[in-house]
């Protein structure tokens, strides 16, 4: 397939960056690095305009902004665009080649103009580049359709759960209240926040052993995960941090605070990192789903961790005031029903999720075809 010279087709441009304080709750939408991130009172671009996100973590990610943006510095403007060229095959062109190649800086990624100036793109006749770009949108539109039924599932999980026991913090329906160490199990290490670093250092990691569970696996509820390994003696060694099936992992530190998961039953013997809390929950008294569902409410974050709890990296509270934490225990049997209609839900999403699977399997497929003349 014929290439060109992506300075050919467009003009890479870095607008104007606005102030987070001048940033307003409607107008016209701002674009940053990673999407919409609030509103003003001007625009930058009548048109969609294909973005690159030019700094930070997520450096070289492509988004398209709505018509009549405001664009951000963060984010890097194809402007221009020759009318030779379709936008969403260009969006396709550059999501497939992806940019790792183009970012420079060590401490703070990034992708400048000069960085783009040799970047060839594919070009097809116009005509051969929508047909490409319709065949990408439908596929994309499949995969995006799963993705949304999955949130939606989530928000009716979210509204059974208030409708069945309301605000965890203003508590209207007066439920009791008790504390996390009136709620787990009469057992040593019953709550156990994970070991200091100094007792957890990468030198003595192995190849194969006791699994060392970290953030990851509370962040992603991703269990197949396995990256760091302790020998024997060294398990032994840190038995008082050992995790069990049934047990509950918290991430204590940085802008994932507070994620928890459940280790499932077939999880491999281990221990939690430095970063890890655990708690074993007593299921006659809280159910561990329920549990989950109850520290994850919104409000309940807000008033718990809403302060950042550190200046630079968040972290979790001391364990002193977290005992102090009130959790509502509503009836065990009530617990019982609200995890019966969670099971449905479950179940459900365990089949949109294969859906959601095989539909990108589909377009990263055809993306695949796409620019090797293969799709048209």
């Amino acid at each position: 397939m014929e290439t060109i010279l992506l300075t050919e087709i467009c003009n890479p441009k870095q607008w104007k960056t606005i102030s987070s304080s001048k940033l307003l709750d409607s107008g016209y939408p701002v674009y940053g690095a990673n999407g919409i991130i609030g509103y003003y009172s001007n625009y930058t671009h009548e048109e969609p305009t294909v973005l690159i996100t030019c700094r930070g973590a997520t450096c070289g990610k492509i988004n398209v902004s709505e018509p009549k943006s405001y664009i951000n510095g963060n984010a890097m403007a194809l402007d221009d665009l020759s009318k030779e060229y379709d936008l969403n095959f260009l969006k396709y062109v550059l999501i497939s080649r992806g940019l790792n190649d183009v970012i420079s800086g060590s401490a703070q990624p990034q992708i400048t103009r000069t960085g783009l100036k040799n970047i060839r793109v594919p070009n097809p006749p116009l005509k051969t580049q929508k047909q490409i770009a319709s065949i990408l949108d439908n596929a994309a539109a499949l995969r995006d359709k799963t993705a949304q039924l999955l949130k939606e599932y989530d928000l009716l999980a979210q509204s059974i759960f208030l409708e069945m026991f309301g605000d965890v913090v203003n508590n209207p329906n007066n439920w009791k209240t008790k504390t996390i160490e009136q709620l787990v199990v009469n057992e040593k290490g019953s709550i156990k926040r994970g070991p200091f670093g100094g007792a957890l250092k990468k030198e003595i990691f192995v190849e194969q052993g006791y699994l060392v569970y970290e953030q990851y696996h509370a962040l992603n509820n991703d269990f197949n995960f396995e990256r760091y390994f302790i020998d024997d003696e060294n398990f032994e060694r840190l038995k008082g941090f050992e995790v069990k099936p049934g047990d509950i992992i918290i991430s204590c530190s940085g802008v994932y605070l507070g994620k928890l998961a459940i280790i499932p039953k077939d999880a491999k013997k281990g221990i939690i990192n430095q970063a890890l809390l655990k708690v074993t929950l007593d299921e006659q008294k809280m159910r561990k789903d329920f549990f989950v569902f109850h520290f994850t409410q919104q409000n309940f974050r807000d008033k718990h961790f809403g302060a950042n709890r550190g200046a630079g990296i968040p972290n979790f509270p001391p364990m002193a005031s977290f005992k102090k934490f009130p959790f509502i225990a509503p009836p065990i049997e009530l617990q019982n029903q609200f995890a019966e209609k969670i099971d449905l839900i479950e179940k459900q999403k365990k089949l949109a999720k294969q859906e959601l699977q095989e539909s990108e399997d589909l377009f990263n497929c055809l993306l695949q075809k796409a620019f090797k003349g293969e799709l048209v």
